[in-house]
């Protein structure tokens, strides 16, 4: 038996004026909010997955008010997230999992909030939709940037709406925009710090033009219109270790260690510093779920330093996000053929 959905075909009561912290008041937890528009199928847009990511309502609201008193230029479908963690300021309740790891494709199926996320991807596919925009923040110093999960042209062109940056990643399992890209070209965003206003207006403009297209380009963008990146790998931090700022823990960061994200480094540049007899404190993972750790990482005496060129993404000093998820992620350049099929090759 499905799980009952929360659907809303009107705006709550009190959405436009609600903080993260209070959204809990008129939707309390994951749920659809349907509002007409000029066209149909909906664009869906995904907001407040990690309820420490405010940019999605905060993007959402200034859409709305802008469209007081007349219509959308096309459906809007809101996929709300998580408001209970969202009132706490946090990425999610302890004893919650991760809801941006629960979709359809899930490694971690089996919990009554998987089994709603593939309920509301069941509704959203029954009703269509033209395309899929899920918002987020980051805790570390990154650029703007947008992720795709397959390299089709239209997901390229939605991608490439936001900004010339461009991650293609196929793990870690279960996200929204992966879920969702079998429905539409689908596409996450990241905006920058949750303190980033620009992040705000940023997500508010790529929305809106969304809301304005008629139809995606057969074509994928100019190779000079978008720089494409290829996760290789995740890293985390081996269970039971600490991590923190100083020497007390085992595995110490340096406080600026997030200008690192979005540099392309050689070989034998450091990531971090270690204080414990532990060889390898960290672990990559490669996207087919294999240890990569020895192919992307090594030791040379108190500093773990890359084995090879990378770009990090998602570096961050947050203590609760690594532990929650993981350190960052490992990326390539990527570069497509023409009139690409969805091959690419990684350099």
């Amino acid at each position: 038996m499905n799980p009952a959905i929360d659907e809303y075909f009107e705006l709550p009561d009190g959405f436009l004026d609600a903080t993260p912290e209070t959204l809990h008041h008129c939707v309390p937890g994951p749920a659809l909010i349907h509002l007409e528009g000029q066209r149909e199928p909906a664009v869906a847009v995904v907001l407040l997955l990690h309820g420490n990511e405010p940019v999605g309502l905060h993007a959402i609201q200034q859409l709305l008010r802008h469209y007081t008193g007349r219509p959308l230029p096309r459906a809007l479908t809101l996929v709300i997230g998580n408001p209970q963690a969202a009132a706490l300021d946090q990425r999610h309740l302890d004893q919650q999992p991760d809801f941006n790891r629960i979709w359809p494709g899930t490694e971690q199926a089996g919990s009554p909030e998987a089994g709603l996320f593939a309920a509301i991807t069941g509704r959203l596919a029954e009703r269509g939709l033209f395309a899929a925009i899920d918002l987020h923040n980051n805790t570390g110093r990154n650029p703007h940037y947008a992720c795709v999960n397959r390299l089709d042209p239209a997901f390229l062109n939605l991608a490439a709406l936001f900004g010339r940056t461009v991650v293609y990643f196929t793990r870690p399992r279960g996200v929204a925009s992966m879920a969702l890209a079998g429905i539409a070209p689908s596409v996450t965003l990241e905006c920058g710090h949750p303190e980033d206003a620009a992040g705000v207006q940023h997500a508010f403009e790529m929305i809106d033009g969304v809301l304005h297209l008629d139809h995606f380009a057969t074509e994928p963008p100019r190779p000079d219109a978008i720089e494409i990146f290829h996760t290789v790998a995740q890293v985390r931090v081996r269970a039971g270790l600490r991590v923190g700022l100083d020497a007390h823990h085992d595995v110490q960061l340096e406080p600026d260690l997030d200008r690192l994200n979005f540099q392309l480094l050689p070989a034998g540049s450091p990531l971090i510093r270690v204080q414990s007899d532990t060889d390898t404190p960290l672990e990559a993972i490669a996207e087919d779920g294999t240890l990569v750790t020895e192919d992307y990482l090594e030791r040379v005496g108190g500093d773990i330093r890359l084995k090879r060129a990378a770009m990090p993404s998602m570096l961050t000093l947050d203590t609760r996000v690594i532990a929650q998820d993981c350190l960052c992620y490992l990326m390539e350049p990527l570069t497509l053929p023409e009139h690409t099929s969805g091959k690419a090759t990684t350099g």
